[in-house]
């Protein structure tokens, strides 16, 4: 006993020395007036030691003795600053630290504003990138959402609905397609600023999370910067002018604090030809603290967005064209009408209540929406096909003139497209008020619309259990409720619309009369109700060198369709409630660190998880039946990263392998199609489908001085097909009766030959080198030169199924379709590899009480020629047709492809208080 205790007392000892501290103390100021900064963050890197500085601006920290500390101290609204320090026997003053306004942010804020309005290729979605920039400091991010961005670039080559995106904790991804909805508060940057990002698969404590990451969004008014800022910009992208307002402030002795924000955007005309322009934003958020733990929050955010749509061409119209020729708009009475246009109000209101205890802190939220999405369309019926570049309008439909080239007729079209390569409105008014119609329309103007309604609660629990060990866990509830009909915007100038399908000459509402007039739903009426039930639980650990967590989730998702239309084409399966559709999914993450000396970093995440499919995919044609995809499953996905960081004083990056395996997916294409098996209309489903993401990506800065920035960012990935899908059409004009549809309409095609396939998600390979300089006088100026290739075009599925080989006269194969012929014939070509070069510049002046920034870019500086995307036109379905088509100079079924934008400018202003 006398020797246990002896050694007890030997190791209280040693271990009471080592662990004696010593305190580190300063003060932080601004440069300009020398005036203190309260409440800035000081936290030792590597640690967990850390506090805020109080009203005078000082701090003061207990350490223990080590080598090779770095401070690391910041604030909103100003650039953060790291110094290295070692601390010895005796306490040490670190003196006076300056803090200098974040140039960084003002100019995020800026890209934000050229970011945020632009659309994945063709999908009318806004691409996931645009909110990394707000969200974090990671170089390559940023480059991915800003310079690679101009050719669609996606991180990892996932889809956005790979990403979540929390509003003061409650999710944001729309039931429909699963991606975040950023337009739902586009505009609104000064009140959605504050804004935190976790990269991939780490841990985040308010969700599980996704593969591709979390974008927290907080707009708590105490987090936000007090003051005004009024913002004026210009350009030439999406929109040419913009005007931003906002205000916070407090009241009560800072008990109520609240925010208020207002934008408009607007053009005539953006780059391309005839996309207007018009979108207005409000924020309004209320928070009252009764005391240090508790708070409750009210935000509410009102945008609409409306602007017109461009499309696809091929190369043969883009050689009579130019880069921002759109066909979908036309003059009328002088004025530019688009056709496709995309009108989007969906306003929500939140209400949150947060607890902050010294060991549990509670996050939970009731959440309301309702709104609409609208897209207009030119409809035709028995009547030509208005869109000019139709491809009987070409001079390729008379030079590619099976028995033999017809130069006159051709030179003719030529001439014709090039005089009117508009939309004609003034045809299109004179046929539907032709003697010969007696008032029916030939044509109509309509609006798919879906009415979006959703209510939700959440709440989420962060526990410290341990001063290594950490527990979080939350739950959510979402109802969804999605009504989606056709509404007759416009009869062009006839006086009613009859509404029967002209394939089949069936009513598709025999519940009620065919005659319809203007603003009146017809075509198809039905709703789609879904419920998603969902809960997470995560235990971290962390102790000296090495830290760990694990995390859970599971959740429930139901999917019911109610049709509001008797479709006469599918009595027995178009009215009334639908079957439901369940899905049961999990998730299973983890990840590992280890810190080498604490300037180095290795870790290592993987993930296991299941997810259901959207509703998108689920229904094979909703608009007209209850069909469900046969044998439908939840997808699976497995993901691996491992990533290394380093924090050196002049050098930080990350350098990170991916590898991810989605697995047993599903798509649904509409498209007309003339194969083997048939010409018609089809809904093609895709399922099991596999698909493979690997790949390397980088991001280092380099501080050559105070002043002097280098920054360099790489993706190397390979995305591909990873299997041969099974695929299924169902045509159009089957028949009537579910029992025909089953037998006559869904046809099995068997497997499509993908696997190996590179996956059109842009460019697969990307490299960028910047280097910024920043004056100690208030002006700085930035370049990147970029390099983007492995682009690829999306694969039409079913021209690699049996299909495509059986020739429509005889229903055998072709007897000159020999593998080699047809793997030729379908080689998958990447787009063209093309450099940018973008420049951005700013200069930022203190007058007395006021701030003011200047802020200028030019993307694309030489105004390089590029398509960003595009894909393979399904209608030459078999080998014969493509083949001989593919022979001409311009085929007439060539793939389609989007244009980059040329040489573009933003200019912006701004005055803060």
């Amino acid at each position: 006993m006398p020797v246990q205790r002896v050694l007890l007392a030997l190791l209280f000892c040693c271990y009471f020395g080592h662990t004696q501290e010593q305190k580190i103390y300063g003060k932080i100021v601004t440069p300009q007036q020398s005036l203190p900064i309260a409440n800035a963050s000081i936290r030792i890197e590597n640690t967990e030691l850390s506090t805020n500085s109080d009203v005078n601006g000082t701090f003061s920290l207990a350490i223990p003795p080590m080598e090779n500390y770095i401070i690391s101290i910041s604030k909103n609204g100003y650039e953060p600053l790291r110094l290295p320090f070692t601390v010895g026997t005796k306490p040490l003053d670190l003196g006076t630290l300056f803090l200098l306004k974040d140039v960084q942010e003002e100019i995020t804020t800026n890209l934000i504003s050229l970011t945020d309005s632009e659309l994945e290729n063709g999908e009318e979605q806004i691409d996931s990138n645009q909110g990394l920039l707000q969200a974090t400091k990671d170089i390559f991010l940023r480059r991915a959402a800003f310079d690679f961005g101009q050719a669609f670039f996606r991180v990892k080559g996932y889809d956005s609905n790979q990403s979540i995106v929390l509003f003061n904790g409650m999710p944001m991804n729309r039931a429909f397609d699963g991606r975040p909805q950023w337009n739902t508060w586009g505009g609104l940057n000064d009140a959605t600023r504050n804004q935190s990002y976790t990269n991939n698969l780490a841990q985040n404590n308010l969700t599980f999370g996704g593969p591709l990451g979390t974008t927290s969004i907080n707009t708590r008014p105490s987090a936000l910067r007090q003051g005004s800022r009024v913002t004026t910009s210009f350009s030439n992208r999406t929109y040419s002018s913009r005007l931003m307002a906002t205000h916070v402030g407090s009241f009560s002795d800072d008990k109520f604090s609240f925010g208020l924000s207002g934008s408009g955007r607007w053009a005539k005309e953006g780059y391309l030809d005839g996309t207007l322009y018009n979108a207005y934003s409000f924020f309004g958020a209320l928070e009252y603290k009764p005391n240090i733990e508790h708070s409750y929050l009210a935000t509410f955010i009102a945008a609409k967005n409306k602007r017109g749509r461009s499309a696809a061409l091929t190369p043969e119209v883009n050689n009579l064209t130019s880069r921002t020729y759109n066909p979908y708009w036309g003059l009328q009475n002088g004025k530019i009408r688009n056709s496709r246009e995309r009108d989007i109000f969906e306003p929500f209101i939140q209400l949150n209540h947060f607890y902050s205890g010294k060991k549990v802190s509670l996050t939970s939220g009731f959440f309301y929406q309702n709104g609409y999405h609208k897209r207009s369309r030119l409809a035709y019926f028995n009547a030509p096909n208005p869109d000019p570049t139709y491809y009987r309008y070409l001079p390729s439909f008379y030079i590619n003139n099976r028995i033999g080239a017809d130069f006159s007729n051709a030179d003719l079209a030529r001439s014709g497209f090039l005089a009117q390569p508009q939309l004609n409105w003034n045809q299109i008014y004179l046929a539907n008020k032709s003697s010969t119609q007696n008032g029916k329309a030939a044509y109509v103007l309509l609006n798919d619309v879906q009415d979006e309604n959703i209510l939700g609660i959440s709440t989420t629990a962060n526990i410290t259990l341990a001063p290594q060990l950490k527990l979080d866990f939350g739950a959510n509830f979402f109802q969804h409720s999605l009504q989606n009909y056709a509404q007759l915007k416009d009869l062009l100038g006839a006086d009613y619309h009859l509404d029967i399908d002209p394939f089949s000459n069936t009513s598709n509402n025999t519940l009620s009369t065919p005659e319809v007039k203007e603003n009146a739903v017809f075509g198809y009426h039905y709703k789609t109700r879904v419920n998603n039930l969902s809960g997470f639980m995560q235990l971290s650990y962390s102790f000296s060198k090495w830290s760990a967590f694990v995390s859970g989730k599971l959740e429930q998702k139901t999917y019911q369709r109610t049709g509001f239309f008797k479709n006469e084409r599918y009595l027995n399966n178009s009215q009334g409630d639908g079957k439901k559709v369940n899905f049961t999914t999990y998730g299973l993450k983890g990840g590992l660190a280890y810190q080498i000396n604490g300037r180095h970093l290795l870790e290592a995440q993987g993930l296991l998880s299941t997810k259901a499919p959207t509703l998108q995919n689920t229904y094979i044609n909703p608009r007209e039946n209850h069909l469900i995809v046969p044998n439908i499953t939840s997808e699976k996905i497995t993901s691996i990263n491992l990533n290394y960081q380093l924090r050196l004083p002049d050098v930080t990056g990350r350098l990170s392998t991916y590898y991810t395996r989605f697995q047993n997916g599903t798509d649904i294409n509409y498209f007309y199609v003339d194969a083997g098996v048939g010409s018609d209309f089809v809904q093609e489903t895709i399922t099991q489908l596999d698909r493979l993401h690997k790949g390397i990506e980088l991001g280092f800065t380099f501080t050559l001085s105070p002043q002097v920035k280098l920054t360099t960012a790489a993706n190397f990935g390979n995305y591909t097909f990873a299997n041969n899908p099974n695929v299924t059409i169902n045509f159009d004009t089957a028949g009537a009766e579910e029992e025909l549809i089953n037998l006559e309409g869904n046809l099995d095609l068997g497997k499509a030959q993908l696997q190996g396939l590179r996956l059109a998600q842009g460019p697969q390979t990307a490299l960028s080198i910047g280097l910024d300089y920043r004056d100690p006088k208030y002006w700085w100026i930035g370049a990147s030169a970029n390099y983007l290739s492995e682009n690829y075009i999306q694969p039409s599925t079913i021209l690699r199924t049996r299909s495509f080989l059986l020739n429509p006269d005889t229903n055998l194969p072709f007897a000159d379709a020999t593998p080699e012929k047809v793997e030729t014939l379908l080689k998958q070509q990447p787009l063209p590899s093309f450099y940018l070069l973008n420049l951005i510049g700013g200069k930022s002046w203190l007058i007395k009480d006021w701030y003011i920034s200047a802020f200028v870019s030019i993307n694309n500086v030489f105004d390089v020629a590029y398509s960003t995307g595009g894909y393979e036109q399904s209608r030459n379905g078999n080998f014969r047709q493509l083949q001989e088509d593919n022979l001409r100079d311009n085929p007439s079924f060539a793939p389609k492809y989007w244009q980059g934008f040329g040489r573009t400018y933003f200019l912006n202003l701004s005055f803060s208080y």
